[in-house]
């Protein structure tokens, strides 16, 4: 919210510079997010009067005038304003005047005609972000008088950034209740003299839905000057808070919104057909609003009708149908109270956002719409004129907030502000927010204002006497506390090695939902979730996840979709299994690859990403706990991984993973244009470790025996190298596969695949017959197991 120092330092003026004051609405909890000054560097521009206008001679988007600025002689200006015309004021900025925007106004001729200066916009001035052309001043500013002056410059606008349990602070009466409370400065009273009914003229209201609208105030005003304009001032300081001059009507129901904190309409009272009858609307109804666009309204939604029907939703717009126009001259003032309840998501339901809804969902005042109709009826009749009739307030009592009494204990307020503060100090805190204070035995029972709906709670006034005691006033207090210094364990890895493994092989880490879609967790895990939430977030947020990669697929299809062909995503969280009755959690470390195999660089051809990249990744993951010997990958079948690209992780006998591509259904359902490749761990079993042993080096050398054989093709290298192990485990150290061919001179559904044995005693240097025996019981075993052949 913006607001303009000037006009606050009516309300309440304290001992202090711009600058400090900012720094105190900050330490009151209203964050200044900045503090423009404005017109500063206009001291020398003037106000004007074009007594001569016609079109230049040599171009026909210019005009050049004769203008007065009170002194002998008249000034010859050129100016391409659309709007300059004979009699109009406006500010004039004569040669030698720097304007803010930098220009440095000097004598100049354009196109063949000497122009001694410059007609001003508000841009050009720095007084605003738009404009139709130059200044249009009122016909009763002075000639010659300083532009400053008359609009009562410079100025400070502050930008508060408030939050919203702060509804009585967006307007300038309750920022300056708070500084008059912090400063001690006087607040003008908020009274508001109530205006005598010159006529008996009333507009009847129903209150057919008194929950959704306990109280209803208005009054009608007739005979207004359609022709009126809105003083400077107000405009001024319309302007200053971030909204545009439209007319009399319309300015005031702004103005008194942003002084009161009390939102207003105004009908066009000749237009009003019936009583007017706040109520739920009925779906399917239509209204067209001020904006014309025309709304289909839901079952949820209050609006406001007459006998024809909806003419405007509560506390958000109202209708086109009896809107003011510049033909209004009977006008009928409205001021509600709509209950937060009731207005809570409602603007944005309809994709609409009003300074009135932000208001009026955070709360307004539900006393205040009496006194905001007097102070618009007021400023009405001295603006336009016209003869008012008299107040009429409808309310339902029983349906307005009531404020009960709330126990302060000196106690708490000690506890939990740490120090403690005089009483009598705690006494006139309160009573400088307006609040009703008693004493009462070791505290305090106070009752607070109508227009602070946000004091409900002990805690609530304890951060009252420390907003105004001031937060920089409570010492800092050291805690110590004993802590018993954690297990330093070797049974397993940390989370953040393996992550930290991962980002150092290119992968970064994401956080995804752990509610996802219903859907689309049975099409990663084939299961539906029994973990359904009672009250979700939206439909698509609605269970438990039961994989990490829904969330890590999604990830991945955003980032492509945004150009970025290489992702390599992880996350370390948990899934979430079982029933309501006994849900289970497990953490898991997942990822996901798509893309080339390296950044694109000269110095090697691009490849893509394959099954073997990404179970390299998890084969590094797997090292971290030292036995990587212990782990195999057998081929299976998954829901979310493609047939024949999908493997199991084996620790010994216990499955601790997955890894694979993911299937192309899915992957086309997420707009994955290239390949996927996924893996999924069970932490706690994926990074259980154990203290390492030593092992004597042998001192002998080994020996190296290579073979080749023909073999299936459905055969897995794992299990090829768990025969050969099993063939003579007392002197082969190690198995490797080097080599494997298909295509020529092997028959089709058969491999040839290349083994290299490693032959080591650890009490004796083996020789060329040991290593035949142990070749031909590895060729042997092989032959047995896989029918495999000899290759020459």
């Amino acid at each position: 919210m913006k607001i303009a120092e000037s006009w606050l330092r009516e309300w309440v003026d304290p001992d202090l510079k711009t600058d400090e004051l900012g720094h105190q609405l900050t330490m009151l909890g209203h964050e200044v997010d900045g503090i423009e000054l404005e017109g500063v560097g206009i001291a020398d521009v003037v106000i004007a009067e074009v007594v001569e206008c016609g079109k230049h001679p040599d171009a026909d988007k210019l005009s050049v005038c004769k203008v007065s600025d009170g002194g002998a002689e008249l000034i010859d200006i050129v100016c391409g304003a659309p709007n300059v015309r004979q009699g109009m004021k406006t500010p004039l900025a004569k040669p030698g005047v720097k304007l803010p925007n930098g220009m440095k106004l000097r004598k100049a001729k354009i196109r063949g005609v000497v122009s001694n200066g410059m007609l001003c916009s508000a841009i050009e001035l720095g007084l605003g972000d738009e404009s139709d052309g130059i200044m249009d001043l009122p016909a009763a500013a002075e000639v010659g008088t300083p532009l400053v002056d008359f609009l009562n410059l410079p100025d400070a606008v502050i930008d508060l950034d408030l939050t919203p349990n702060r509804g009585d602070c967006f307007s300038v009466l309750g920022i300056a209740r708070d500084v008059s409370a912090l400063t001690g400065a006087a607040l003008q009273s908020a009274a508001v003299p109530a205006v005598e009914a010159t006529i008996k003229d009333t507009q009847a209201v129903e209150l057919i839905e008194p929950a959704g609208c306990p109280r209803f105030a208005g009054r009608v005003i007739r005979g207004i000057d359609p022709t009126a304009k809105s003083p400077v001032w107000m405009v001024e300081r319309l302007r200053r808070a971030g909204l545009r001059g439209i007319s009399p009507v319309v300015d005031i129901t702004n103005y008194v919104m942003l002084e009161l904190g009390q939102p207003l309409h105004a009908y066009d009272a000749a237009l009003l057909q019936g009583p007017i009858r706040p109520r739920l609307a009925r779906t399917g109804e239509k209204v067209t609003l001020l904006d014309e666009k025309e709304i289909e309204l839901r079952g949820d939604t209050l609006i406001i009708t007459d006998d024809n029907g909806p003419i405007g939703i509560a506390g958000i717009m109202g209708g086109l149908s009896t809107a003011v126009s510049d033909r209004t001259t009977d006008v009928f003032f409205e001021a509600a109270f709509w209950p937060p309840d009731f207005m809570a998501g409602r603007a944005r339901n309809y994709g609409m956002h009003t300074d009135a809804s932000l208001r009026f969902e955070r709360g307004v005042d539900p006393e205040g719409q009496g006194r905001a109709i007097e102070r618009a009826t007021q400023l009405l009749l001295d603006i336009s004129g016209g003869d008012a009739g008299p107040l009429s307030v409808e309310s339902s009592p029983e349906h307005l907030p009531k404020r009960e009494a709330i126990v302060l204990r000196k106690s708490r307020l000690a506890h939990l502000l740490g120090l403690e503060i005089d009483d009598a100090e705690v006494t006139r805190i309160l009573e400088s927010l307006q609040l009703d204070v008693r004493i009462a035995n070791e505290g305090w029972t106070v009752i607070a204002p109508s227009h602070r709906f946000d004091i409900e709670y002990e805690v609530d006034l304890i951060e009252e006497v420390a907003r105004i005691h001031g937060y920089d006033s409570i010492p800092e207090t050291t805690l110590s506390a004993q802590s018993a210094l954690e297990t330093v364990t070797e049974s397993r890895i940390e989370i953040e090695r393996a992550a930290a493994t991962l980002i150092g092989r290119d992968y970064q880490e994401v956080v995804t939902y752990s509610f996802i879609d219903p859907e689309a967790n049975k099409k990663f895990t084939g299961t539906d979730s029994e973990l359904v939430l009672s009250n979700p977030i939206s439909s698509e947020l609605s269970v438990m996840r039961a994989s990490l990669w829904p969330g890590l697929v999604a990830a991945a299809s955003a980032n492509l979709a945004r150009q970025q062909d290489r992702v390599r995503l992880f996350e370390a969280s948990r899934s979430y299994h079982g029933s309501l009755a006994a849900p289970e959690e497990v953490a898991r470390l997942a990822g996901l690859a798509t893309g080339p195999v390296a950044a694109e660089q000269w110095g090697k051809k691009s490849e893509s990403i394959d099954f073997f990249d990404i179970k390299c990744d998890v084969e590094a993951l797997l090292s971290l706990v030292g036995d990587i010997s212990n782990f195999r990958f057998v081929a299976t079948e998954h829901p979310a991984l493609q047939p024949g690209q999908a493997a199991e992780i084996l620790r010994g006998d216990e499955v601790i993973g997955v890894v694979g591509k993911l299937h192309p259904r899915l992957a086309k359902e997420y707009d994955l244009k290239k390949a996927a490749y996924v893996f999924e761990l069970d932490a706690a079993k994926a990074l259980a470790s154990a203290a390492p042993s030593a092992k004597p080096v042998s001192r002998f050398p080994a020996i190296r025996r290579d073979i080749a054989v023909i073999i299936d093709d459905k055969v897995s290298s794992a299990e090829l190298v768990d025969a050969v192990a099993e063939a003579s485990p007392e002197l082969i150290r190690d198995v490797r596969i080097f080599d494997i061919y298909k295509g020529e001179r092997i028959e089709a559904g058969r491999k040839s695949v290349a083994i290299g044995l490693i032959l080591q005693e650890t009490s004796r240097t083996l020789t060329d017959d040991d290593a035949d025996t142990a070749m031909a019981a590895a060729i042997a075993k092989l032959e047995d197991k896989f029918a495999a052949e000899l290759r020459d």
